[in-house]
């Protein structure tokens, strides 16, 4: 049987040892996504007074990849000078940043419909908050499921 040498760590190097491992401890919960931060955004911008008005999402229940997930919405929405959706928000609950994009529409572009791609780190649910000129927000959520090579498992 071979002995092994043990080796010896300065005092310096023991103690910038100890403050990394403490620091890591102390800070991991800033690093780590709270299911509730997005649902705070949401009540930060619409100041609780949010309607279930039915509102078209897109996303795959199952998504393969979660580095590319397409999403797509659709409003219905006469977008007159008197009703018009005038900004849309995506949040995403289970990423480290929950703001994954924000739409603007005017009256000039007819209709409130978009298509984009998000990163998604795990499953999550994925909210669409859209604010209309006259104040009032609507809201809906929809779960995606994120598996390493498609298996639904």
């Amino acid at each position: 049987m071979k002995r092994q040498k043990m080796i010896t760590i300065s005092r310096r190097n023991a103690i910038y040892l100890m403050s990394g491992v403490a620091t890591t401890v102390l800070f991991s919960k800033y690093a780590i996504a709270k299911p509730n931060l997005a649902l705070q955004k949401i009540k930060e911008i619409s100041r609780n007074s949010v309607e279930e008005i039915d509102l078209f999402l897109d996303v795959p229940e199952i998504a393969e990849n979660g580095n590319q997930v397409k999403v797509s919405f659709d409003i219905e929405s006469p977008m007159t000078e008197d009703d018009f959706v005038k900004t849309v928000y995506l949040f995403a609950d289970g990423n480290p940043a929950p703001n994954v994009a924000k739409f603007s529409f005017s009256t000039d572009m007819g209709a409130c419909a978009a298509t984009t791609r998000m990163r998604l780190s795990k499953t999550q649910n994925v909210y669409l908050l859209a604010e209309y000129n006259n104040g009032k927000f609507a809201m809906t959520k929809s779960k995606v499921k994120v598996t390493i090579g498609g298996c639904g498992g």
